[in-house]
């Protein structure tokens, strides 16, 4: 049996544990595990410091702690993550959803509000930037696509939980599952991008999740140079391509689109001033003549 236990106490313990233990973030994880063991808001742990953990909440919170311990990402452990307030549902076989791909959704809701038509997702994972799109233009379709079947499943999921109803997800290869002479007026993805011996791969939260879903050939550009090239095919006239990429891509991605006809092209970044999303607008007569040349 343990020992009597306060949650005031239960949180010290923890968070000078995963402070000698590496985590960035050391009082915010414990926090967030002791919330899940005992199924609580945040807002209780302020409010009952001094409450004694039952044995069965302080067992379950020291497993929990001691896979955070290990390394395995807070999102992984309780199975959820928060993104553009959304309340997401998360698994070992999708990304785990970043503030940084924030900075996509608001790139993509301002070109969304210039044309009309469709928003298509790539690689959408848990659906976290379709989900943040369908929830901002209600009267919008969105469409979201993955390669795993689990993340198709996963997406969905989350769609319903969110009572989404203008957001479908489909399984395949990019734009395999769409039928001939599907068109949008945008299209927006956050790729693999990570090159395959990039040293962060063996660093953090990363390591836990599937490489699939982070590397890519070609010094990390092989799939932004496919979808730039195959999405000339589903954008309707004057429609957008939006990429989320590596801090240093910025140069190399522009320089991919605007050699495949895309005009506009342009690198923002985030907020901590670095290159994170690029996009481009194509016009199908002018993007082709420009190839030709």
């Amino acid at each position: 049996m343990t020992s009597p236990l306060t949650i005031e106490a239960a949180l010290k313990a923890a968070t000078l544990q995963l402070t000698h233990s590496g985590s960035d973030s050391p009082s915010l994880d414990a926090a967030v595990l002791l919330c899940h063991a005992l199924d609580k808001p945040r807002s209780y742990l302020l409010t009952w410091p001094d409450k004694i953990l039952d044995d069965t909440t302080h067992a379950a919170f020291d497993a929990l702690l001691a896979r955070r311990l290990t390394g395995e990402p807070v999102a992984y452990i309780i199975g959820e993550r928060e993104f553009w307030s959304l309340p997401l549902k998360v698994s070992p076989s999708t990304l785990i959803p970043r503030p940084d791909t924030e900075r996509l959704v608001e790139v993509a809701l301002e070109k969304a509000q210039t044309l009309d038509g469709d928003i298509l997702d790539l690689g959408t994972g848990t659906g976290a930037i379709a989900l943040a799109l369908a929830s901002e233009l209600p009267q919008r379709r969105v469409v979201g696509i993955d390669l795993r079947d689990e993340a198709q499943q996963l997406a969905s999921d989350n769609a319903n939980r969110l009572h989404l109803t203008n957001v479908t997800f489909l399984q395949g290869s990019w734009f395999e599952p769409l039928s001939h002479g599907t068109k949008f007026a945008l299209i927006v993805s956050n790729p693999p991008y990570i090159e395959e011996n990039d040293p962060h791969l063996a660093q953090g939260d990363v390591r836990f999740e599937p490489k699939s879903a982070l590397v890519a050939a070609d010094n990390g550009l092989a799939d932004i140079k496919h979808i730039s090239d195959a999405g000339r095919d589903y954008l309707q006239s004057g429609g957008w391509l939006a990429f989320e990429h590596g801090y240093d891509q910025g140069a190399s991605v522009r320089t991919i689109m605007q050699a495949l006809g895309y005009q506009h092209v342009i690198t923002e970044q985030d907020y901590a001033g670095h290159d994170r999303v690029t996009l481009g607008q194509y016009n199908d007569e002018r993007g082709r003549q420009c190839t030709k040349d």
